[in-house]
């Protein structure tokens, strides 16, 4: 089957029955460790879209989950870190090349000394998770530190340090992918640095996120509305709406957002809204690959993946966010799970919609 994206379609896809038969398939996806899920879909053209919830916000109060309700996105807010790195280099701010040692604050860079020689990790492979650095949130301590104390206040320094103390370089520079958290830390204090500003209001302004009209696209903290509107997320059965955001708030993670405004930021980038130059979106999407195959198809804070035989560049959060855009159908999809899903890295909820898109 195909997708058949004429008039027609787009008729379906905004009628009241073909919603039901989406909503249908949201609802299915609820359990009792799952008891929230919300979905965005759009076509490139934005001829049609459509979005939708089911289950509650909040397990203990059933409080309906409505489709607007904002969300801690957690690592696919390294998508928006890594375009603010790349619109430094539009600005002539740095160059991808370059070693990070030219770039970050020197408390951070005689902490990292100890373990890395940082002038022969450049700032094309920490965007790439090239760079060798250990991943801070794999330290013995650290989730030890959110389960005993969930209010605990992490700041960049004190996670750096955490990495550096518990956790070993895994490789060369350069010669292998291994995900790291605090690679894309580091790349949240550059765009710091070089903005003057807060990593919030930083992103907006390299990224024209306002004037994008990603209103509840914010820092945890820095929007009343936004904060106000944020759902219950549950690990391991743990409600952690109380958990302190400073675990994943300096560039791995940080950004609260919904799922029509993720649908948005990626149709921004796609569309040539966000970069000043269409080469920079190349850059950012450039292939990789290394001498032994790597676990994931990672470019810039941007991986592919294949789903029903269609290729997909993505990003997915910790909580249980994705966010996909299929260049060959030119369509953008986003769901958030209230808690984590299983088996798998796709969320099951987009295959089941594409599937009924095709019937």
């Amino acid at each position: 089957m195909r997708f058949y994206f004429s008039l027609s379609l787009c008729f379906l896809l905004v009628s009241s029955a073909f919603g039901q038969d989406f909503q249908s398939i949201l609802e299915k996806e609820l359990s009792e460790n799952l008891p929230g899920i919300s979905v965005c879909i759009q076509s490139d053209d934005e001829q049609f879209s459509w979005s939708g919830a089911a289950g509650f916000a909040d397990q203990k109060s059933k409080s309906p989950l409505r489709p607007d309700q904002t969300f801690r996105i957690a690592s696919v807010t390294k998508t928006y870190v890594a375009a603010g790195i790349l619109r430094l280099m539009e600005e002539g701010k740095l160059n991808l090349e370059d070693p990070i040692s030219k770039h970050i604050d020197p408390e951070l860079s005689k902490i990292l000394f100890e373990d890395y020689m940082l002038d022969q990790i450049t700032i094309r492979q920490t965007l790439r998770h090239s760079a060798g650095f250990f991943d801070h949130t794999n330290a013995p301590d650290f989730f030890k530190t959110i389960l005993e104390k969930p209010d605990h206040q992490w700041s960049r320094t004190s996670q750096i340090k955490l990495g550096v103390e518990q956790g070993d370089p895994v490789g060369t520079p350069g010669d292998q992918f291994s995900y790291s958290d605090m690679g894309y830390v580091i790349l949240g204090e550059i765009i710091e640095k070089y903005t003057n500003k807060s990593l919030d209001a930083g992103l907006k302004e390299l990224l024209d996120l306002e004037e994008l009209g990603l209103d509840r696209t914010d820092f945890e903290g820095e929007d009343s509305m936004t904060d106000q509107l944020r759902i219950h997320q549950y690990f391991q059965g743990m409600d952690t709406y109380e958990w302190s955001p400073t675990m994943d708030y300096f560039g791995g993670g940080g950004f609260l957002s919904t799922t029509c405004e993720l649908v948005d930021f990626f149709q921004a980038l796609f569309q040539g809204k966000v970069f000043e130059n269409p080469e920079t979106l190349d850059i950012m999407l450039e292939p990789v690959t290394y001498s032994e195959k790597a676990r994931m198809d990672y470019q810039m804070g941007m991986y592919q993946v294949e789903i029903n035989g269609m290729k997909a560049y993505t990003h997915s959060g910790f909580w249980g966010t994705q966010v996909l855009y299929f260049p060959e159908k030119k369509l953008f999809m986003a769901a958030n799970y209230s808690s984590a899903w299983r088996g798998g890295a796709v969320a099951p909820v987009f295959e089941k919609l594409l599937e009924e898109m095709t019937n």
